[in-house]
């Protein structure tokens, strides 16, 4: 063997770069660090989140609007207490406004007490629905808030029916509170399809969709 064959020889066996101990298989050299400009700092990551919409806190007209739907719940238990606290004097009052007092005698006191204590059993579950819609409007439920639209219009045209044609007995103060329930009703409504509220249940349902909220 020549010495140049020799040479060769010992070069394959040695690493490229002469380095002792190598065992012929390379030597891979660190990376470079990336170059400094000075006045520079790298670009920061994107954020967690990228491209979501901007933080929302629960705007005024979600928190009127769901006042004014309480209010009307406030509003509808009074209206409930005087009614079974003057029970008898407003059964004999729808009587005697109907002229079926004298003619009907106790049927007739049986048919108006029947349907003063059905619509008050009424309108206490529907007061019971409408308590657990509100909570979860509350913490931005879009169908509750649905819900609450399809309840108010409903008590609205019965509000509006009430105020057109009055049941004959009901007392001026009785129709009086229906009224107001009537124009917080209306006012709840709107509250909760103004551009505020619509852009905060947005949001909530969007916090709910990428696991942020519940």
């Amino acid at each position: 063997m020549t010495s140049n064959e020799g040479g060769y020889q010992g070069g394959r066996q040695g690493s490229p770069s002469g380095a002792p101990g190598d065992s012929g298989q390379g030597w891979n050299a660190p990376p470079a660090p990336p170059p400094q400009y000075p006045g520079y700092q790298p670009a920061p990551a994107a954020p967690t989140g990228f491209g979501a919409p901007p933080a929302l806190e629960r705007p005024v007209t979600v928190r009127a609007g769901l006042g004014a739907f309480i209010a009307t719940l406030v509003l509808g238990f009074v209206s409930a207490i005087v009614t079974f606290a003057q029970f008898d004097e407003l059964v004999q009052s729808a009587l005697v406004a109907q002229g079926s007092d004298a003619e009907l005698g106790a049927v007739g006191e049986d048919v108006v007490r029947t349907a003063l204590i059905a619509g008050a059993v009424f309108a206490l579950l529907l007061t019971a629905l409408q308590v657990m819609f509100i909570w979860f409007a509350w913490n931005g439920r879009n169908w509750a808030r649905i819900v609450l639209w399809v309840l108010g219009g409903l008590g609205v045209a019965g509000g509006l029916f009430g105020v057109v044609s009055p049941q004959p007995g009901v007392p001026g103060y009785l129709v009086g509170l229906n009224v107001f329930s009537l124009l917080i009703t209306i006012a709840g409504i709107v509250l909760l399809a103004l551009k505020p509220s619509n852009e905060w249940y947005r949001y909530r349902g969007w916090l709910r969709a990428t696991g942020q909220a519940r």
